[in-house]
């Protein structure tokens, strides 16, 4: 049975991954979704006898085909809602999160559509993160996160984690914004490096 807490941590274990290659870890997980080990235990259990995700104790949480498919469906979900907010709303892309959290999990898939149809079908959130398709389909550009990025390199910043407001405001204020070229050596606001990503 689908339940916004099992949503939550469907859509967070696919988040991991999407922008590196390391499996998450329980350890991870419980740092991620801010809860205790114990419980992140108790819910891969539950999660794994639901067939959502392959686990063996003390090892990496990885989704199965079936989890992926519903945390795709999450996940479009909230970045077509963090998109409508900033499109329709005026609200900044630092504000958004939060409110996507909690209407991910109310509203109906007729208005979800509707969504999607008024935006014209975005395939990028605000944080440059890829929105799936219907059919879960995910656009994927070759990148490099900034602090692995070589010296001088030049890209477009395909996307700016949106974990931390304040670095988001911060970010934004100095013109590193998704779609902006970047040169690697020019000056970043600190904590930049692990929170942008350039095309490769």
């Amino acid at each position: 049975m689908a339940s916004p807490a099992i949503d939550d941590y469907l859509k967070t274990i696919y988040a991991h991954t999407e922008w590196q290659d390391a499996p998450i870890t329980p350890s991870v997980l419980a740092a991620n979704l801010g809860v205790a080990p114990s419980s992140v235990t108790e819910m891969v259990k539950k999660l794994a006898a639901q067939g959502l995700v392959a686990h063996e104790p003390y090892r990496a949480v990885r989704l199965t085909e079936a989890g992926e498919r519903r945390a795709l469906e999450m996940t479009r979900r909230h970045r077509l809602i963090e998109t409508w907010l900033v499109s329709e709303f005026d609200y900044s892309w630092d504000e958004v999160h939060d409110e996507a959290e909690i209407l991910e999990h109310s509203i109906s898939d007729r208005l979800l559509e509707k969504i999607d149809e008024r935006l014209g079908r975005p395939r990028f959130d605000p944080h440059g993160d890829a929105i799936p398709d219907a059919a879960g389909h995910v656009e994927r550009v070759p990148f490099v996160l900034l602090a692995d990025a070589a010296l001088g390199h030049t890209g477009r910043v395909l996307r700016v984690s949106d974990r931390d407001p304040d670095l988001l405001r911060a970010i934004e204020e100095s013109g590193l914004t998704v779609g902006a070229e970047h040169r690697v050596g020019d000056a970043v606001p600190p904590g930049a490096g692990d929170a942008v990503w350039l095309s490769a």
